[in-house]
Order: structure tokens, then C-alpha cells, then sequence
């Protein structure tokens, strides 16, 4: 299965695909395409030096979202996507988009959802004073960090941690996390059935 991976900065759950993917861990996903709305981000850079397909498709020349979206929309048709990753990517899709993935796009993100949706995600743990936070992996729908979670790990929070220590080791999970999803889904081992997300065997 061909996969897409939306980014827009230093690229390291990118990275962690792309490290997966050269030991033979990722197939049969195949990552086919790089695509940053970011000229010059980071992540760009990782996917060169992996014989990647880089793309820029700078949100900010286009007079509207669904300018945008479609742009996108078509380099993922030139590479054949049919799953797409978004790895850091810092825009809001909308219906637009995702109705042309459904249930084959998924995002990262650093808390255990339903909590601490949206940004900033590990200050607001550190703020709240939770004694837990983690990273979650979940199909996107309209809502914001909103779709059905496919995957886990909880993650302590220190009494000493500040965001960067917490977020550095939400970071370590995410990266053994996000490319066993990634082939579990290419294998097609995971549907969903309304909000649950089930799993077959291997």
C-alpha cells in the first residue's frame, strides 16, 4: 500500500517511517511521497536523503482551503497514495480532504485523547498536573483530534518533568508506535465498526 506523509517541520515521526521502512518493518506500506506545506521544513530534507519523492505545497499561495486541499490531493493521486500519514502537519483538513481517504488517513498525537485535543498538548498536561499523558494514533474525521483512536501507550509524567522532557519521551513512543500502525493498517488489519477501532490476527 502506497502511503502519503504530510509534514510541516523537523520530521521525526517521518523518520521513524522511513527508519522502519528500510529494515523491512513497514511492508507492505511503501512510503511514496513526502509533501510539506512548509518551504525549507526540516522533514523535506529527511525524505531527500531516503530517495523519497519531496513536494512543497505552501498553504499560503493558495486563495482558500479548498485550493489547497486539492493541490494536495493531487500529488497524493500522482504517487498513487492510498493511506495518508499526517507526521506533524500543522493544518486543519477539512471534509473536502478527508472524503477522499476515509478511514485511510491518521494522525500522532502527544496526550492520551480525549484529552488535551488541539495544540500544545503536552503543556497543557504539564499544567493540568496529570500524573499520565501519552501519545495516541487515530483516524481523522471533521472533528479535532476527534476520530476513532486505533492505538495507545501511556506515558508518566514526572515530578521533575517540564514540556520538553515529557514531550521527548512522548516522542520515543510515538516513534516505535505510528509505523506498527502504519503496516497494520497496509496489512489490513484494522477496520472500524462505528467509534471502535478492531483489530484482526496476523
Amino acid at each position: 500500500m502506497k502511503v502519503g506523509v504530510l509534514v510541516s517541520g523537523s520530521g521525526t515521526n517521518l523518520q521513524a517511517l522511513l527508519d522502519a521502512e528500510a529494515r523491512g518493518a513497514l511492508a507492505p506500506a511503501e512510503i511514496a511521497v513526502v509533501i510539506s506545506n512548509r518551504p525549507g521544513a526540516p522533514a523535506l530534507a529527511r525524505a531527500q536523503a531516503a530517495g523519497k519523492r519531496a513536494v512543497v505545497v505552501d498553504h499560503r499561495a493558495f486563495t482558500d482551503r479548498t485550493a489547497f486541499e486539492g493541490a494536495l490531493l493531487a500529488e497524493l493521486a500522482a504517487s498513487g497514495v492510498e493511506l495518508v500519514v499526517l507526521a506533524g502537519f500543522m493544518r486543519v483538513l477539512t471534509q473536502h480532504f478527508i472524503g477522499a481517504f476515509p478511514q485511510r488517513i491518521i494522525n500522532t498525537h502527544p496526550s492520551l485523547l480525549p484529552a488535551f485535543s488541539g495544540a500544545d498538548a503536552t503543556t497543557q498536561a504539564i499544567a493540568y498536573g496529570v500524573k499520565l499523558s501519552g501519545v495516541t494514533i487515530h483516524f481523522v474525521d471533521a472533528t479535532l483530534d476527534g476520530g476513532p483512536i486505533i492505538a495507545q501507550i501511556a506515558v508518566p509524567v514526572l515530578p521533575d518533568d517540564d514540556v520538553a522532557s515529557l514531550h521527548a519521551r512522548i516522542q520515543r513512543e510515538e516513534h516505535v508506535l505510528l509505523p506498527s500502525v502504519v503496516r497494520r493498517l497496509a496489512a489490513g488489519l484494522l477496520s472500524c465498526q462505528g467509534r471502535v477501532v478492531v483489530e484482526r490476527a496476523e
